[in-house]
């Protein structure tokens, strides 16, 4: 999904975070300046319901003006060098992960003192 409250902010001449901020207070939605930012300079991990209903009313826009699919990559067009089955072996490419090590005895851990 591609996030566009700064296009759809921009069409309502509203440019800074201020005064989208200015536009939620007039319909009683009422989020941090801080949260605003967050929404204004990149694309939010999630929007509760009720809220993007607020955002909408605000700017008088429509879901779909804010929200914007983005084509999925196609597994077809995936080079096949790429694919790979879960949990098959992959050549190390990058960082290699910690592996924990084995405990002495390999049984079972002890319980904490009480």
């Amino acid at each position: 999904m591609k996030w566009n409250l700064r296009m759809v902010a921009a069409q309502r001449d509203l440019w800074r975070p201020t005064e989208v901020l200015a536009a939620f207070k007039e319909v009683g939605f009422t989020p941090s300046l801080s949260k605003v930012a967050a929404m204004w300079s990149g694309k939010p991990v999630t929007v509760r319901l009720d809220d993007l209903d607020m955002i909408c009313a605000a700017l008088d826009c429509t879901v779909g003006d804010l929200l914007q699919a983005e084509p999925v990559a196609n597994p077809e067009t995936v080079p096949e060098s790429e694919r790979s089955a879960v949990g098959a072996e992959r050549p190390a490419s990058g960082p290699v992960r910690p592996v924990p090590r084995s405990r002495k005895g390999g049984g079972p851990r002890s319980l904490p003192p009480s």
